[in-house]
């Protein structure tokens, strides 16, 4: 709930202040860039704190026919209004050391004015600039939101700077960016703020009196301005800016600013007439300018330019991190209360396919006037006001349920609905696979067999997710209930980009009726351990998918061949050189997290294969791999690898178990006998990742949820966090 209010107030201030954030942080990336050019141009002289204020002006003096102004700009350039001999009056950048002339002043380009006025105040005066402050506010507030949100995320302030685990770009950089630019951005932000608040007066009164200061005895009288001692003292260091007096006369001083104080003095004795020390929000504005602008300083030039353009690029990541939370959740975020709804749908899916029918069954419903709760088997509860639910499950592995419904049978043991319930249960598998639509058929038998619910339909299997079936469906249950429904077809599914392969090598079947097949693309394209290998068995329009391993510039498969099994009987069938069509696609979910220093490699079977490329290319990483097996021989073919990384690699541990021989384990055995290590890889910020089939995948989080009972996360963390990744069939 907490984290859910930093976030609200997080993506609501956002929102509120988007367009003014992006004006000034496009307008801020131009005016960080001025500072910046402007210093690369040769007029600095090196050593200041060497150069004294009486040669400056001696330099002055016998260079040009009269002095009006001198300068020291924050850049350490020094500049001086003087008049020639030709009676024209010249802005230009002086060496100090002779009074030469080094540069011309030159009008500020458009650009930069354009961008200042549009900075500070949008055009609109005292109404943009009480608008500009306001956002800069704002922004503060978002930075701020921004730390809980981020510490929260990372598991803790100490943990701040941890490794980033989530993988697509604009997350990842989300959080890289702000860590690294987060004090920039409130400096940014407070200076704004304070800079706004003296343009409208709401800071203490810095007018600055000078005071007549006492002379005790008679003062001397110099007959040149280089013998004066407050001139052969003070270096230009120490100096803002001289106004040179505009005659010999002895009541007409020279009006010297220095860092902290002004002094007026007088040109013939050299003595302070009067002075003013600066007060402390002068000293601050100054800074603030100094901070907000970058002038004088090249490196936090570039440090704000960069932390202008970042604000773009969090609003960018921002909402593209908002969409894809809220496509995530879906219909789901737009739920009504389950307590009102006549009609509730229930989803069992692993890749997503069962939730896209799901929304269209609900969208359909909707547009019937119907209030319809849909959620996960897994949050199945009572339901005040249900008529009817509908259950739609895909089946894995061996009858296995998938991960967001392995928790129903045990919560339909316990939940009593107040009222009589029609159910209706829609099973999603392949008739390649014996189990089909196995947990499908067991949900409609736990429905069958509770008094309290009528089933309107039959078990419905629909295969490979044709939604012909599905529309067939749904027609004859709007028969059954008198709810006519028009459900809206998915769009076409992306085409393979089909490429060609060549095997280099396929081995003979294991014990467990197991081979890898090595292959080798016929031209370059980019893969990496955990992607998926794409094949299109003839006579099919479903692909099958592989994970894969790769090694150097070559996919490492291991596949069971099943005796009807389409992808693994024609891939079994390819032998040495033969060429054959497929593709390559990302599983960016699964993919090593990256400059990870340690992970829990968990699999079974023919799920090592992804974990055989992870391990050869992270070998600075501490990896501990967990696999089952049914034999000692099932582990044949993947011995010789893993005995030569071994070898190679002091920071992998390996642990292997059998479920058929006399001391039988599993891998969710090994898992508990290694809970210290996932604990403490866990605290440090590491990646637990499962690979194999659903029914493992099962055990083994069953085993991490009891190993979390007394820690300070949960399983539901891990995952949303990125550092629990699962790839399970």
């Amino acid at each position: 709930m907490t984290i859910s209010i930093w976030r609200y107030c997080h993506l609501i201030l956002a929102l509120a202040s988007s367009l003014f954030l992006l004006i000034a942080s496009i307008t801020g990336v131009i005016l960080a860039v001025e500072p910046i050019i402007h210093q690369t141009k040769d007029y600095g002289v090196s050593n200041l704190e060497n150069v004294s204020l009486a040669t400056a002006i001696v330099g002055l003096k016998e260079n040009y026919a009269e002095v009006f102004f001198l300068e020291v700009e924050s850049s350490g350039f020094v500049k001086a209004s003087v008049l020639n001999e030709d009676f024209e009056t010249l802005d230009i950048y002086i060496n100090p050391k002779t009074g030469e002339q080094i540069g011309e002043v030159t009008k500020r380009p458009e650009i930069y004015r354009f961008a200042t006025n549009l900075h500070r105040s949008l055009f609109l005066k005292s109404v943009g600039r009480f608008f500009v402050g306001l956002v800069s506010f704002l922004l503060f507030i978002i930075a701020i939101t921004g730390i809980f949100l981020l510490a929260k995320r990372q598991g803790g302030i100490k943990k701040l700077f941890s490794k980033v685990q989530k993988e697509y770009f604009e997350m990842r950089y989300h959080v890289i960016l702000s860590r690294w630019l987060l004090l920039p951005i409130i400096i940014l932000s407070l200076t704004g703020v304070y800079l706004s608040a003296e343009r409208f007066n709401l800071l203490p009164n810095s007018t600055i009196e000078l005071q007549e200061v006492a002379v005790s005895n008679a003062p001397n009288t110099y007959g040149k301005l280089s013998e004066i001692p407050f001139f052969k003292e003070t270096k230009l260091s120490k100096i803002r800016n001289v106004a040179f007096p505009f005659s010999d006369a002895a009541d007409d001083y020279f009006h010297i600013a220095l860092k902290n104080k002004e002094v007026l003095l007088n040109q013939q004795t050299g003595a302070i007439v009067s002075s003013a020390s600066y007060p402390f929000v002068t000293l601050a504005s100054r800074l603030s300018i100094a901070l907000h602008t970058g002038e004088g300083s090249v490196l936090w030039s570039i440090v704000l330019l960069v932390a202008s353009a970042s604000i773009v690029f969090f609003m960018y990541s921002g909402f593209v991190m908002t969409l894809k939370r809220c496509k995530k959740l879906g219909a789901i975020s737009k739920k009504l209360d389950k307590d009102v709804c006549e009609y509730i749908i229930l989803i069992g899916s692993e890749t997503g396919t069962s939730f896209d029918f799901a929304i269209r069954l609900q969208k359909a419903l909707t547009l019937k006037g119907k209030d319809v709760f849909l959620t996960e088997l897994n949050n199945y509860s009572t339901y005040a006001k249900a008529k009817h639910i509908i259950v739609l499950t895909s089946t894995y592995g061996e009858g296995e349920p998938p991960t967001n419904a392995r928790k129903f049978k045990t919560l339909f043991e316990f939940v009593k609905q107040p009222n009589t319930i029609n159910f209706s249960v829609v099973g999603f598998g392949s008739l390649n696979y014996p189990d089909y639509c196995q947990f499908a058929k067991e949900i409609d038998l736990l429905f069958q067999t509770r008094k309290g619910f009528h089933r309107v339909l039959p078990l419905y299997k629909i295969d490979n997710s044709n939604f012909v079936d599905f529309q067939k469906w749904a027609q004859q249950w709007s028969k059954l209930t008198a709810v006519p429904l028009k459900i809206d077809p998915p769009k076409q599914s992306k085409k393979l980009k089909l490429i060609s392969f060549k095997v280099v090598e396929r081995s003979e079947l294991n014990i467990d009726n197991t081979f890898l097949l090595r292959i080798k693309p016929k031209r370059k394209i980019k893969f990496t351990s955990g992607d998926l290998l794409s094949i299109l068995p003839a006579g099919t329009k479903t692909a099958r998918q592989y994970s894969i391993a790769k090694i150097g510039d070559e996919i490492i498969l291991s596949i069971k061949k099943h005796e009807f099994g389409l992808g693994s009987s024609f891939l079994f069938k390819l032998n040495k050189n033969d060429i054959f069509k497929a593709a390559v696609e990302t599983n960016s979910q699964f993919h090593f997290p990256i400059y990870s220093e340690s992970a829990i490699l968990i699999s079974n079977g023919t799920g090592i294969v992804p974990f055989l490329g992870m391990i050869k290319e992270n070998k600075n990483a501490d990896v501990v791999l967990l696999w089952g097996g049914r034999v000692k021989e099932s582990s044949n073919i993947y011995d010789n690898f893993l005995e030569l990384e071994n070898l190679k690699n002091s920071n992998l541990s390996l642990h292997k178990c059998y479920s058929r021989k006399e001391n039988k384990q599993y891998v969710q055995d090994l898992v508990l006998q290694q809970q210290t290590t996932i604990l403490k890889t866990i605290k440090n910020g590491g990646t637990i990742m499962i690979c194999g089939s659903l029914t493992m995948q099962h055990g083994v989080m069953d085993v991490i949820e009891k190993i979390l009972i007394n820690s300070d996360t949960t399983l539901d963390t891990l995952i949303n966090n990125g550092h629990l990744k699962m790839d399970c069939y």
